[in-house]
C-alpha cells in the first residue's frame, strides 16, 4: 500500500472495510469526484507484484462490459436491441417458438426465460465444483444447446439470472458486426475508455491475482470460460475498474458517452412488491440521496464489486482472491457505497 494511494479522509473507512473482508488478498477503493482512495490488505502474506497493480479476475461484472458493447453497436446501427437473437444465428435450427421470439434486449436484461446454464453442464458441477466445465464448452455446442432449450417462460415475462443468455450475446454481436467477440469488446470499449490493464485472458506471470477455494488456501487455477466469454472473462486491474467507473460517472467525457448512458437508463422491476429495478445491465437499488448502481462478480476463487452513486459522484470497488460464503465483501462494500452516498464529499 503506497502513501500516495491513500487520502486522508477515507483511510480508517477503507481500512475498517479491508479488515472486515476475510480473504487472502482484498482491494478497497473509492473514486469521489476524480479522487481516489486505494486500500489493500487480507490474510495471505503480500505477493511480490502489489495487490492494488494486479489483474484480477470479474466473473459476472463481465457482463456489464459485454451489455456496453451491445449498447454501443446498437447506437453504431450494427444492430438493434430489438432484434431476435434468431436474425443473428440464421443457420440454427429452433425447435421452440419461444427461442424464436427471444431478442438481444432478452438476453441482457435475464428475460429471455433461459436457465442460468444449459443442461449439460449440471452434472459436471454436482459432481466437481471446481472442476471448471466452461472451459471446454466451445461455441458450437452452445449453440446447439440452445437450439435444442425449451425457455422456460415467454420472453420478457419474467427475470430469470442466465449466463447462458449473456454467453449468446457473443456470437450474435459477432456475426452483427463481423469481428470476433474479444477484437470488438478491445476495439471499441477497452482502448476508448483507456483501460489498457484489462484483457480477456490470463496475463504474463505475476500480474495476475492467485483465486484460492473456500479454505482460503488452495490455489484455483485461472478461470477459462470458453463460448461463455461474454459472461465472464473480463480481468482487469484496480486501477482500470476505477477509470471505468468514473466513466461511468462521468459519460460526457468519454468517446462512449451514449452508451453509457444507455446501460444506466433503469428498465425493468421484479421481485416482492417489485423492489428490484435493473438496467440495461446493473442492479439499482434506492438511497435517501438517489439510486445506488451496482453488480457483483465471482469465478471459481475470486470475487468481484462494482457500484457507485451519480448524485454524489462517488464510486465503489472490492476484490478478493477467495469466494467462500463468509468473505463478506459484496456486503461490506455495498454498506461503504450505501453510507458513502449519503454524504457530501470534503
Amino acid at each position: 500500500m503506497g502513501p500516495d494511494l491513500v487520502e486522508p479522509a477515507l483511510d480508517d473507512r477503507l481500512a475498517d472495510a479491508v479488515t472486515l473482508i476475510d480473504a487472502p488478498d482484498v482491494v478497497v477503493a473509492v473514486t469521489r469526484h476524480g479522487r481516489r482512495t486505494v486500500m489493500t490488505g487480507g490474510s495471505a502474506l503480500a505477493p511480490p507484484t502489489p495487490r492494488h497493480a494486479l489483474r484480477y479476475e470479474l466473473g459476472s461484472l463481465s457482463k456489464t462490459f459485454t451489455v456496453l458493447l451491445l449498447a454501443d453497436l446498437a447506437r453504431a446501427g450494427a444492430l438493434s436491441l430489438d432484434d431476435r437473437l434468431a436474425v443473428h444465428l440464421p443457420q440454427l435450427p429452433l425447435a421452440h417458438p419461444h427461442s424464436r421470439r427471444i431478442t438481444l434486449r432478452h438476453l441482457a436484461t435475464h428475460t429471455s426465460g433461459l436457465p442460468r446454464i444449459p443442461a449439460d453442464l449440471i452434472p459436471g458441477a454436482l459432481v466437481k465444483p471446481y472442476d471448471n466445465g466452461y472451459a471446454r464448452y466451445d461455441t458450437e455446442r452452445l449453440l446447439r444447446a440452445f437450439a435444442r432449450t425449451r425457455p422456460r417462460n415467454r420472453p420478457g415475462t419474467r427475470w430469470r439470472y442466465s449466463n447462458f443468455g449473456l454467453a449468446l450475446l457473443g456470437p450474435a454481436m459477432s456475426r452483427a458486426a463481423g469481428d470476433d467477440y474479444a477484437t470488438l469488446l478491445t476495439d471499441r470499449v477497452l482502448r476508448p475508455l483507456g483501460l489498457t490493464g484489462t484483457t480477456l485472458g490470463p496475463g504474463t506471470t505475476g500480474t495476475d491475482a492467485i483465486g484460492h477455494r473456500a479454505n482460503g488456501v488452495t490455489p484455483v487455477r485461472s478461470t477459462e470460460m470458453g463460448a461463455f466469454v461474454a459472461a465472464g472473462s473480463v480481468r482487469a486491474t484496480p486501477g482500470d475498474l476505477l477509470t471505468y467507473l468514473e466513466a461511468l460517472l462521468s459519460p460526457d467525457g468519454t468517446p462512449l458517452a451514449g452508451a453509457l448512458r444507455d446501460v444506466q437508463v433503469p428498465l425493468l422491476r421484479r421481485g416482492w412488491r417489485k423492489r428490484h429495478t435493473h438496467t440495461l445491465t446493473w442492479y439499482q437499488h434506492p438511497s435517501p440521496r438517489g439510486p445506488l448502481l451496482f453488480h457483483v462478480g465471482a469465478t471459481f476463487g475470486q470475487q468481484a464489486f462494482l457500484g457507485y452513486h451519480r448524485a454524489s459522484h462517488t464510486g465503489v470497488l472490492a476484490l478478493a482472491t477467495r469466494r467462500g460464503r463468509t468473505c463478506r465483501m459484496t456486503g461490506t462494500a455495498y454498506d461503504l457505497l450505501y453510507a458513502l452516498a449519503g454524504e457530501s464529499p470534503d
